[in-house]
């Protein structure tokens, strides 16, 4: 009786979600694939300094990672977007008060194929091309192709921010979408070895994923404005006009290893590990 008791008793403990971080030595984060990378960077520096405590990193997307901390099956949600006032509602209802903590800077870079001759557009010429208006490269200076547009998954919080400030401008009274023929992928890398792979070929991500595969394009605001490269000094001067804070999202003010955990994000030797990651630090 007392080792069927114990066997419950153990199988209960594994049960139990990992959760507010309090009074164990674990922590599971989940969230935006933009900030995976990054996020797997802090978990293992501060493992190496902590080695007593374990950070577990997954991606998934920004709404994935938002639900997750509203069905309390995670710790700390990684979001490249501010969450939605129907996600606070939903969080309210089950217990869960999100708390929202800045961490980084991000540029989204667009990116085509080195052997792409088109390196510059405005953003009417990108919302042209990525809503379908503009389907053939020879239409912004390129080749006599038709263009193959990438984006991001809907769940993905890069795909929310690029949506409501290149397609749609910013006015909460646009209702321009991705074209039909545009492919939803899964992950900023998928877009990336799609865009290495393909010369009509456009897409979008954070900018900590650009390498010599892709080419990024350098982005106006109109067609009077100077074309800005996205690259951390034009992020933090606020000249490259798609950029945007990145996020941890905690259930109400971080207590215990979670605390501890974002003090080391915002630390210096945090902020440095954003910088190291091609991302822009933020001022603690």
């Amino acid at each position: 009786m007392f080792k069927k008791g114990l066997f419950v008793l153990v199988m209960l403990m594994f049960a139990v979600p990992a959760f507010a971080g309090q009074g164990k030595n674990s922590i599971q984060i989940k969230g935006s694939d933009t900030m995976v990378n990054l996020g797997q960077a802090w978990a293992e520096k501060y493992m190496e300094k902590n080695p007593g405590d374990f950070i577990a990193v997954t991606g998934g997307g920004s709404g994935t990672g938002l639900s997750s901390l509203i069905s309390a099956s995670c710790d700390i949600a990684m979001s490249s977007r501010n969450i939605k006032d129907k996600e606070i509602g939903l969080a309210n209802k089950k217990g869960v008060s999100p708390n929202e903590i800045k961490v980084a800077l991000d540029g989204l870079a667009v990116v085509v194929n080195p052997a792409n001759p088109v390196d510059k557009l405005t953003l009417d010429q990108l919302a042209g091309i990525f809503t379908g208006r503009i389907s053939n490269w020879k239409d912004v200076g390129g080749k006599d192709e038709k263009i193959v547009v990438l984006s991001r998954e809907v769940n993905s919080g890069t795909h929310v921010y690029f949506k409501e400030h290149v397609l749609r401008k910013n006015d909460p009274n646009n209702k321009e979408e991705f074209a039909p023929e545009a492919l939803m992928l899964s992950s900023s890398q998928a877009i990336a070895d799609e865009v290495a792979g393909n010369s009509s070929a456009i897409g979008y991500y954070g900018m900590g994923y650009i390498s010599a595969k892709q080419k990024p394009v350098a982005i106006a605001k109109n067609e009077t404005s100077e074309y800005v490269e996205p690259v951390i000094e034009n992020v933090i001067n606020n000249k490259y006009p798609i950029s945007r804070p990145l996020f941890l999202y905690t259930n109400g003010s971080p207590e215990g290893l979670i605390q501890k955990f974002v003090d080391f994000v915002l630390s210096e030797e945090g902020q440095k590990i954003v910088l190291a990651t091609d991302f822009v630090p933020v001022k603690k």
